[in-house]
């Protein structure tokens, strides 16, 4: 194997490990089935099938940052880290502690975390920001899923407008 895939590997490794401790600490289907959903929510299979994409897509721009060389790079790669831990918050105040209002300013803040993600990875690669835009439209499209969640099942604001 070529010395830069190695790295390619790494990267595909933490993504998984990523992956695995957060699908560790998620409640199950069965929350899933029993909480009240937005009609924008897709089918359970489909999460795996974006957060699949997403991880891969993810790995594949942090390995390009990481073949450039660039002194930056670690800074930028310091952005990407936080959002696979950002990751794992969220879907354990989410799914394992099952409270999505509580998991509103976690998702805001990966948001803002891909953004500056993306403003790092930009001089070092562009490729490798454009990789990361679906991850931030996924993240965003969660932040509503979270918000209208929690306003279906009892959020603060459902009780100030009914």
């Amino acid at each position: 194997m070529n010395k830069p895939y190695f790295s390619l590997l790494a990267f595909l490794l933490l993504v998984v490990a990523a992956s695995l401790t957060a699908s560790g600490f998620e409640a199950g289907d069965w929350y899933y089935n029993i909480i009240k959903r937005p009609a924008l929510a897709p089918p359970g299979w489909l999460y795996s099938v974006i957060w699949a994409l997403a991880y891969v897509l993810m790995a594949i721009a942090a390995w390009n940052i990481w073949l450039t060389g660039h002194p930056a790079r670690l800074g930028a790669l310091t952005w990407w880290v936080l959002l696979l831990v950002l990751n794992i918050a969220w879907t354990v105040v989410f799914f394992s502690w099952q409270r999505p209002g509580w998991a509103l300013p976690l998702i805001g803040l990966t948001a803002g975390a891909a953004i500056f993600c993306i403003r790092a990875f930009w001089p070092l690669s562009r490729p490798a920001a454009w990789l990361l835009t679906p991850y931030l439209v996924w993240i965003l499209f969660l932040a509503a899923l979270d918000f209208s969640t929690w306003m279906l099942n009892g959020g603060f604001l459902s009780r100030l407008i009914s």
